[in-house]
């Protein structure tokens, strides 16, 4: 479906990660009389490539310590199991997580599961039942322990310093997030989504609220309502309009929802690894980040060091935001590299990473609210009415592509999603956005990505 210059959508969605994607696929199957005409922009074709959906893998799982998003994961769960478009990227491969002694996190997760699914599906093991030391290569195989004696040769040689036992879940594992994501847009595309790969420079106000975007070669575009599905771009996108409309800094999106980065490190395996590999679950090191499995397409082992960070920067009009920095995401700087090295390149799995050299790096970014709850809503601010978000993602959300959609197409139909998500996804004001526990704590950045960079020259460079 091509889009005429004199052809107005219904609704403009900018951005298309999994918030966008999922929206989108939503929308195209409406079934009323007067369908919407939907448009995606996004810098370039599906998945874009700056996006943290764009990503060789991403973790499925249903393991909350909150009710609503363990409902939610395992309704997404099913779909990702189900969708014929879907189901050949996801891989069920359970996950086995590494508990830290201070950490309670497991245990609630546990509980939360006997309340959600009247059991526990769980098991806990001691550390010596899966991580093995660098000599159980060639351990035996029990017939009654064949995973565990799997596990113990995979994790070999993992450092367990503060770590006091293991968690294993056979509900989830990953997906080929990249891939998914392209076929979601691909049946939305077919359903009559039009989609525009150009960037976002500017949104355009009108009389009565948002009119439209303009992409980078002069085009506009606009809508009855506009969705900002935009990530850890959001406050910039954002920032000239609030700007304009005068907003004070308590009522900005920034404070809604912040850019945040975290390191990740890639290996190119052998095929004997991969033979090694073949049934390996995700791996939880603590809350020092995660082992990806490699898929036989990439032969990659993906390792995520969790410790994130944030970019803020003055703009013109002297407001501060956080957003990703304008250069390659693949340019890391040696003292992040080091660290990442540190905390989970040399200490998990080693085996697969001493002595090698990464296949390549990269700082994935996405937005983190204050409480890592997604923010589906309309903006407050009556000037705005026809402006929404889905953003918020906080590092835990690619696994709802299949289903959350749906949820932020009853928030453009000024629908409820029942009292609980919309309280949960609202915009916050005050201290309100601010719990004692969040939906994924350990991903809030504390540090700023200026502090990781000043060994190679690359400080305070956007």
């Amino acid at each position: 479906m091509s889009l005429r210059p004199d052809q107005y959508p219904n609704i403009l969605i900018i951005g298309a990660g999994i918030f966008g994607t999922s929206t989108a696929y939503h929308l195209s199957l409406s079934e009323n009389a007067k369908k919407p005409s939907v448009t995606v922009i996004d810098t370039t074709p599906t998945p874009p490539s700056p996006a943290a959906s764009n990503d060789l893998n991403k973790i499925i799982r249903a393991d909350y310590t909150n009710e609503l998003y363990m409902k939610l994961a395992l309704e997404a769960i099913e779909q990702w199991a189900a969708w014929d478009f879907l189901k050949p990227f996801y891989h069920n491969s359970g996950r086995v997580t590494l508990n830290e002694w201070d950490s309670d996190y497991y245990e609630r997760i546990q509980q939360n599961f006997v309340k959600v699914l009247g059991k526990d599906p769980t098991a806990t093991f001691s550390l010596s039942d899966v991580v093995g030391s660098e000599g159980t290569r060639e351990a035996a195989q029990p017939e009654n322990n064949e995973a565990k004696e799997k596990w113990k040769k995979m994790f070999a040689g993992t450092k367990l310093d503060g770590l006091k036992d293991a968690y294993w879940n056979s509900i989830g594992g990953w997906c080929d997030a990249d891939l998914a994501t392209k076929a979601m847009m691909k049946e939305a595309q077919k359903n009559g989504v039009n989609y525009v790969s150009s960037e976002v420079k500017r949104l355009i106000l009108g009389s009565t609220g948002l009119r439209g975007a303009e992409v980078a070669d002069g085009r506009v575009f606009t809508a009855d309502k506009i969705l900002l599905a935009t990530g850890a771009w959001t406050s910039s996108l954002m920032s000239p309009v609030e700007d304009s409309l005068s907003i004070p800094f308590e009522d900005r999106v920034e404070l809604q929802a912040t850019a945040a980065g975290v390191c990740v490190l890639h290996y190119h395996l052998g095929l004997i690894e991969m033979r090694e590999l073949q049934d390996m679950p995700v791996f939880i090191y603590g809350t020092n980040g995660e082992v990806l499995p490699p898929s036989q397409r990439s032969r990659i082992l993906k390792y995520t060091n969790a410790n994130s960070f944030s970019n803020h920067y003055r703009t013109s009009s002297g407001q501060i935001i956080s957003a990703p920095p304008r250069r390659s995401q693949f340019i890391v700087s040696e003292k992040l590299k080091k660290e990442t090295m540190e905390v989970i390149g040399e200490k998990a799995m080693p085996r697969f990473s001493r002595g090698k050299e990464p296949d390549h790096w990269r700082l994935c970014w996405d937005a983190v609210t204050p409480s890592q709850d997604h923010l589906i809503t309309k903006h407050p601010d009556p000037r705005l009415s026809n402006l929404y978000f889905a953003v918020g993602g906080s590092f835990h959300s690619y696994k709802f592509l299949p289903n959350i959609g749906s949820y932020v197409c009853r928030v453009l139909e000024g629908l409820s999603n029942g009292n609980e998500k919309d309280q949960v996804w609202r915009w916050k004001t005050g201290t309100d956005g601010k719990i004692q526990r969040g939906a994924h704590e350990k991903i809030v950045p504390t540090r700023e990505l200026k502090d990781l960079e000043e060994d190679n020259g690359l400080k305070g460079k956007l």
